[in-house]
Formats: C-alpha cells, sequence, structure tokens
C-alpha cells in the first residue's frame, strides 16, 4: 500500500435481530455501543486494528411500541444491557436491552417502566417490567407483562391503546394497602 492509497473491501456483516438499539428519537442512547473490530495486516504496523462504530436503528416494530409509548406520555429515562436471559422468550444472546422510561401523571402508581425487546425473523417478544410505587401500608414491587407481536402485522394494532389498557390496570391508581 502507497501512503494515502484508497482501497474497497467489499464484505457482509449479518447482525442478530437481538442486537441492542443504539439510537432512539434521532439520539445516540448513552451506554449504547455497538461496533465491528477490523483488523489489517500490516507489516511493522503500530496499531493494526480498529472498533468501527455501529448505529443500530429500531425495527419497525418496535418503533411503533416506542411512539406509542411517547403517546402514552412516557419520558425516556436510560438503557442499560442486562446479562442473562427473558424466561419464556426466544432470546438466544446471553445478554437484553433494558429501555428504561418515567411513568407520566395518569399512570401515578407506577414509577417507572422497563422496556425489553428480543426478535427474530417473524415475531417479536416484548417484554414491560413496572415498577409500582410503595403504597401507604405497602412495598414498592414490580409486574412483568410481555406479548408477541407479529413483525409483518403489527402495524393492524393500535399500540398506544393496547400499552394504556396494561399500564392503566397496573398503574392507572395508587396502591395505598
Amino acid at each position: 500500500m502507497q501512503p494515502g492509497a484508497v482501497h474497497a473491501v467489499q464484505f457482509g456483516l449479518e447482525i442478530p435481530w437481538e442486537t441492542p438499539i443504539t439510537m432512539f428519537m434521532g439520539r445516540h442512547l448513552t451506554g449504547m455501543n455497538v461496533g465491528v473490530t477490523t483488523e489489517l495486516a500490516i507489516a511493522r504496523a503500530v496499531d493494526s486494528g480498529d472498533l468501527d462504530p455501529v448505529n443500530v436503528h429500531p425495527l419497525p416494530a418496535q418503533q411503533a411500541i416506542l411512539d406509542a409509548f411517547g403517546a402514552l406520555g412516557f419520558r425516556f429515562k436510560s438503557a442499560d444491557l442486562e446479562r442473562g436471559h427473558i424466561r419464556g422468550t426466544r432470546q438466544r444472546l446471553p445478554f437484553y436491552q433494558e429501555i428504561e422510561f418515567y411513568a407520566p401523571e395518569q399512570y401515578r402508581g407506577l414509577n417507572q417502566v422497563e422496556l425489553s425487546f428480543v426478535a427474530d425473523d417473524r415475531e417479536m417478544d416484548v417484554v414491560l417490567e413496572m415498577d409500582k410505587k410503595p403504597g401507604l401500608f405497602s412495598e414498592g414491587s414490580d409486574t412483568y407483562r410481555s406479548f408477541t407481536m407479529n413483525l409483518t402485522t403489527f402495524q393492524d394494532t393500535d399500540w398506544a391503546a393496547y400499552l394504556n389498557q396494561w399500564l392503566a390496570q397496573v398503574g392507572g391508581k395508587r396502591n395505598w394497602f
């Protein structure tokens, strides 16, 4: 290779369906870094490797759920990766992503909601972990709900209305006892 020479190398990269989302509402999610390690064999090279970032945008079905959360007034809090397996899902990777939202006032019985997606090429498991506020005589608790979405027919459902039913049932009122 001559200094300043440009070489193009064709390659393909298969991304698992469960790859964590790194972009949300046009912004990079803090802490969600996904990249490809590239290495070039060059004699006497000081640094032959590099980590090139890859932006992972939501699948259309994931975007529909994220849009529904926004329509219901939820505000993005944070995102992180958890090591482990979500029971009852199609998960294959040894970790999963949690996207956390602050609950709006209409769900006054909830502190926050954590959302996880586990997809394959046909369907996606959507898992909600709802953090309930403590009551006057009770401690706070977590409530889990999950459902499966078809990746080709998801647009046939009003996801904001669907999610509102569950969220209102769990967090629509404060659990005093």
